[in-house]
């Protein structure tokens, strides 16, 4: 199944491993590490597990229950309208003890991991992936895979604060570059070239791996390995990530990088942003 967004990807086997080593990290935690600072501004560990449980509930009601009530305040965008959203119920929760947050997350998880079994993957996405296209339907394949994601990261964001690295063996952590490098294409939209440029982005690591866009008539699109790339990016995994939500700006990544070859393609490839901002 090769779509825009290329060959698809199939993350929901892993779902369980990532939550077994977030709830096992969360047990191990000191009272004084919930309040450790994170990189989310404004958030420390505590406000991050809530926001977890937030997305598992905010699943759970839409998938599963088909619950739709989401109201925007007049002129909201939706990066306004989620970092409302999401503030109003990280501060809800701190009402909440870890212990029962962990709970929760323990309790839910496995019906969560239900709902996704029964994800048709070619299906269209309930919710597009707006980092990925603005003007084509998004599979949900890419919609499961954006909130595997979306878990691994908020679970890294907690190790950084905590200072327990882990979770990023390959297996867990090259689906994360994979699904971001799906933005590639979008990330280049503002740049035209003729027909055939190719732009070439390597990931170094244990979890890495070579993505390619193309440009097309009047887009650009995945590609497929072949000749000389116009413009090359190397990076590392774990720059990467970072860079693709914001842990560092662009700058800082284009400083741990290689950059050959057309300067404003580089330099816009190396935007990449792969959440919600």
């Amino acid at each position: 199944m090769t779509t825009l967004f290329g060959p698809a990807i199939d993350t929901r086997p892993l779902f369980v491993r990532e939550r077994r080593a977030l709830l096992d990290l969360l047990g191990s935690l000191e009272v004084g590490d919930w309040g450790r600072p994170t990189v989310c501004p404004g958030w420390d560990v505590h406000d991050v597990v809530g926001h977890v449980l937030n997305d598992y509930m905010r699943r759970l009601s839409g998938l599963r229950d088909g619950w739709r009530d989401a109201v925007f305040a007049d002129d909201e965008t939706l990066p306004a309208y989620l970092a409302r959203v999401n503030g109003l119920f990280v501060e809800a929760t701190r009402q909440c003890s870890p212990r029962l947050m962990v709970e929760l997350l323990a309790h839910l998880g496995p019906q969560l991991d239900e709902v996704w079994a029964g994800v048709r993957l070619d299906a269209p996405a309930p919710v597009d992936v707006s980092w990925a296209s603005t003007d084509e339907p998004s599979p949900a394949w890419l919609d499961v895979a954006r909130e595997y994601t979306e878990f691994w990261v908020h679970q890294q964001q907690i190790r950084d604060a905590v200072e327990r690295p882990g979770a990023d063996e390959p297996e867990l952590l090259g689906p994360v570059i994979d699904t971001f490098l799906r933005a590639l294409p979008h990330t280049l939209r503002t740049v035209d070239r003729p027909r055939g440029t190719t732009v070439r982005f390597d990931v170094t690591g244990p979890a890495g791996g070579t993505w390619w866009a193309i440009r097309d008539a009047d887009r650009w699109l995945p590609g497929t390995p072949g000749g000389e790339a116009a413009a090359h990016v190397t990076m590392d995994q774990d720059t990467l990530w970072r860079l693709a939500t914001r842990g560092i700006l662009p700058e800082e990544a284009r400083s741990r990088s290689v950059l050959t070859g057309d300067e404003p393609l580089t330099t816009t490839a190396t935007t990449l942003l792969a959440v919600v901002a």
